[in-house]
């Protein structure tokens, strides 16, 4: 290939892909529109209080028994994990004024999930490893692809300090939201009517969400008898579940059923404010005494969300490989987990997609360059 195969995103996806482009000895780069890796990955601590440990305000677990493709990778890079504490009684609280009850779960009701100690940005960092170093620039953000009438491609970037850059490219694997691909980058010629319905048309997964830590000096509702894990019709979290590390200090992560913008309207103090109310209500007065809060609203973030994202999933999305790219085919291929039909919204489903484009990758160097 005369040029490099070009990544937009450096999610787990695109570093995925980087990753395994790099060991087939086929040249890329990847540009990245934020200062950081990881995409909607994000294990973070309390700047204040780092001791208390790394906890994630994006995605948390996956699930061994049935994803291969992350378990396998988890082996591979000798990464460490422990079982989701579910032990204990969950609480379901259904109407205002009334206390919250409880409930035992069947033994087995659900399948056991795993996390990552140190968060899930391990697997990020991790991956990020094994690329050779220079091929992930941060801080560039793609507004444009274009293909000339002989077929070459360029990818314009621009970069943090206001100026722009043009990149060759043998392909680009657009390893985005689909949303964001369609609002944020224009491409000449332009892409398909039938593909641009299907990009818009796509939910970004977590985008219309918000999601809080509350850190403690340890998991105290276990010594109720309580597993953490909560149902709420009442809010302002509707499923809180324990988010403690495997040993140390205590936490517990929620989910809103609050739409994104009344958390805009009411901003983020009284937010957290709500959000300690109703642990107070759930867990009792030990739920006072916070050590730290983290929140991360990704309606607010420009590389995650656009305000169709703002309206709150009533179902699970369809998820899948979007049409057909017409005169962009074999020079544009799109991954991340929304392109997965059966992982969709799961670390695994991004890993799959990674595997998919770099085949494609593959194909078309044999085939084509």
């Amino acid at each position: 290939m005369k040029n490099p195969i070009v990544i937009v995103g450096a999610g787990l996806s695109g570093l995925r892909a980087a990753s395994l482009l790099t060991a087939k000895g086929i040249e890329c780069r990847i540009l990245e529109a934020r200062d950081r890796i990881g995409g909607r990955v994000l294990s973070t601590s309390d700047p204040n209080r780092p001791d208390l440990g790394k906890f994630d305000l994006g995605p948390t677990w996956f699930w061994p028994q049935y994803e291969q493709t992350i378990s396998n990778l988890v082996k591979e890079l000798n990464l460490e994990t422990f079982e989701q504490y579910t032990k204990g009684a969950m609480l379901s609280e259904q109407y205002q004024n009334e206390a919250p009850e409880r409930y035992i779960l069947p033994e087995n009701s659900s399948t056991r999930s795993t996390r990552f100690i140190g968060g899930v940005q391990s697997l990020i960092d991790a991956i990020a490893e094994t690329i050779p170093s220079g091929i992930i620039e941060l801080d560039k953000r793609v507004t444009a692809i274009r293909q000339d009438e002989a077929g070459a491609i360029t990818v314009e970037a621009e970069l943090a300090n206001g100026k722009r850059e043009k990149v060759p490219a043998s392909a680009v694997i657009l390893a985005l939201p689909p949303r964001i691909v369609a609002g944020h980058i224009e491409f000449s010629p332009s892409l398909p009517p039938t593909l641009m319905i299907d990009l818009v048309n796509k939910t970004t997964w977590m985008a219309g969400q918000a999601k809080v830590v509350a850190v403690y000096d340890r998991p105290f509702w276990r010594e109720s008898g309580l597993s953490g894990f909560v149902s709420s019709w009442v809010g302002p979290l509707q499923e809180i579940h324990d988010a403690s590390p495997e040993t140390g200090t205590g936490a517990l992560f929620g989910f809103f059923g609050m739409p994104a913008k009344m958390r805009q309207e009411l901003g983020k103090d009284r937010v957290l404010n709500l959000v300690v109310d109703q642990l107070v209500r759930l867990f009792g007065t030990s739920a006072q005494n916070v050590s730290a809060i983290l929140y991360k609203d990704w309606a607010e973030d420009f590389e995650t969300a656009v305000e169709e994202d703002w309206n709150p999933l009533r179902d699970f999305p369809s998820y899948g490989h979007p049409p057909k790219p017409g005169v962009w085919e074999k020079k544009i291929i799109f991954a991340g987990t929304e392109t997965n039909a059966q992982f969709g919204g799961h670390l695994e489903g991004a890993l799959q997609s990674a595997e998919q484009a770099v085949l494609k990758i593959i194909h078309l160097n044999n085939n084509s360059f």
